[in-house]
């Protein structure tokens, strides 16, 4: 068995679904359920028994030791984090809880029973930490992509967070000999997206006829990776990685936030079109937010040069994969939208 947390959430989830499609090794699922986690994405494993879900907050330390020691997982997948940037700028306290708070506990209830294992276990065992790219900072146009050496410099209450639990992660490895792993990937996208990030939000707002609000000039750059791509990536240095090593996990795809946008347009154009005009009549520029990082770029070699792994998809046939998939899933989405999907809990679960 192995042990996801933030399993309800996108990322967590997509790697879940794809994990128990592929494997029937199964996963103790531990997610808080906070506004981001949805339980009716996982809907399609409500009665598969290779899925145990608990919800559990990661800062609690008396769960996780008693989840711990009756499950005896072979490896941890932490995808448990606060994650949304803006938020992070009015409320950070919770980003410090649940990233920094919450990595240190699930580290410690972890390098608990790891110590207990037999030797065999003990070398088996793997603790793979799933961050971001935003912990190197910004780039500009002309700076090289951030390597796994590049020096941290996390800009926003959010990256912040997240890099004082990657130091976390690598301490636990340096001091204690804990056999960790730390990815840090690229802005994902795919199905299953909370529809407060950017491609998800676009697709809603344009489908609804609202205005497309894009930050100051449009030209922040990201590098956009398909989010079954990073959850391929993620078994695979789970497999095979390095303990004590990070990975960078990129699609190689660079596009300013203005081409995503045009292109999510040109595509909405083409599979539900309007009755009348384009999508893209409804961009509007907003007020850019604080602090906004200019442009962020994966250098993904070392993983594909030691693991073999690569991106399966490119942007484009990702993007269209994507916007298939929210047009084929309304339900789905009106759900999240309304906020109906909090009372799948109450409906499914008895927790």
């Amino acid at each position: 068995m192995i042990l996801v947390t933030g399993g309800a959430g996108f990322i967590g989830a997509n790697f879940v679904l794809d994990w128990l499609n592929a494997s029937d090794e199964a996963v103790l699922n531990v997610d808080k359920l906070t506004y981001a986690g949805n339980l009716s994405t996982l809907q399609s494993l409500q009665d598969n028994p290779l899925h145990v879900f608990v919800r559990a907050d990661i800062c609690d330390r008396a769960t996780l030791d008693t989840l711990f020691a009756e499950h005896k997982p072979r490896a941890v997948l932490h995808f448990a984090a606060e994650s949304h940037v803006d938020r992070s700028i009015h409320g950070p306290a919770d980003f410090v809880q649940t990233n920094v708070v919450g990595t240190f506990t699930l580290l410690e209830a972890a390098r608990a029973y790891w110590s207990a294992l037999n030797d065999a276990d003990k070398a088996a065992f793997r603790f793979l930490h799933v961050s971001t790219d935003e912990v190197f900072g910004s780039l500009s146009p002309t700076d090289p992509q951030f390597s796994e050496t590049t020096p941290y410099a996390p800009n926003s209450p959010y990256s912040a967070t997240k890099a004082g639990a990657d130091h976390l992660v690598r301490a636990y490895h340096h001091t204690y000999g804990l056999p960790t792993l730390t990815t840090n990937c690229s802005n994902n996208y795919g199905p299953y997206h909370f529809p407060e990030k950017l491609i998800p939000m676009v697709i809603a707002s344009a489908l609804a006829g609202k205005p497309l609000p894009i930050y100051g000039d449009g030209q922040n750059v990201r590098d956009w990776l398909y989010v079954g791509d990073h959850c391929a990536a993620i078994r695979e240095v789970l497999k095979r990685g390095t303990p004590g090593e990070t990975y960078n996990v990129g699609g190689w795809n660079e596009k300013t936030n203005l081409d995503v946008v045009h292109t999510l347009c040109d595509l909405l154009d083409e599979l539900s079109p309007k009755q009348a005009g384009s999508y893209r009549e409804q961009i509007t520029f907003v007020k850019d937010r604080p602090g906004h990082d200019r442009r962020y770029a994966i250098d993904a070699r070392k993983l594909e040069r030691e693991l073999g792994w690569k991106p399966a998809e490119t942007f484009e046939t990702g993007l269209r994969k994507t916007v298939q998939w929210y047009l084929d899933n309304q339900p789905w989405v009106q759900n999240v939208m309304t906020g109906e999907y909090r009372n799948w809990l109450a409906k499914h679960y008895a927790v």
